[in-house]
């Protein structure tokens, strides 16, 4: 299967995952929002440059925003985390590592911990951005903090459950330039 087919099938399913299974989800607490739909962007190849990153980005979040009425919401949370995309992975593996050897960020490619370490930085990234947009004022710092981190765990655990359930075979390429 083709990279582009298989990340158009990506694209459609993390959108109808959100949002109409864990949107419609009762609420766990008040505190905590389920998002795995960000994962999309995650799972997107090394090959991809900043601009196309950051536009994909773009048009998915503005396409989740279309369905959750919220505008430019989802959109702003995800192009942010496409244009810091390549500079966590930059940090993560070597100039010479997993982005030349393999084709996306996954597991056997980037190694446990980088790739842990990349999702835990851009889920971070992403909730404390959606939450303060989502917030707006700065009340009570314990509530925007007890909401980034609660659902920065829920999400984490779903990612986890994602990759466990959903295991992406990695080719390792040869004779690349």
């Amino acid at each position: 299967m083709s990279e582009l087919l298989k990340n158009t099938i990506r694209f459609i399913l993390f959108i109808l995952v959100q949002v109409f299974i864990l949107f419609k989800m009762p609420p766990l607490h008040r505190f905590i929002a389920p998002y795995l739909y960000y994962l999309f962007i995650l799972w997107l190849p090394f090959s991809l440059s900043r601009t196309s990153l950051t536009f994909i980005g773009f048009f998915f979040g503005l396409c989740l925003d279309y369905f959750t009425k919220t505008p430019g919401l989802h959109a702003a949370a995800c192009t942010l985390i496409a244009y810091v995309r390549p500079f966590v992975i930059g940090l993560l593996i070597s100039q010479e590592g997993a982005d030349k050897n393999y084709i996306s960020p996954s597991i056997v490619s980037m190694g446990w911990a980088p790739y842990a370490t990349y999702v835990l930085v851009l889920t971070l990234l992403h909730h404390s951005y959606l939450v303060l947009l989502q917030w707006l004022q700065f009340g009570s710092l314990m509530f925007f903090l007890g909401t980034v981190i609660a659902s920065s765990a829920v999400s984490l655990v779903l990612i986890l459950l994602t990759e466990l359930l959903f295991f992406r075979k990695q080719k390792f390429r040869t004779n690349t330039i």
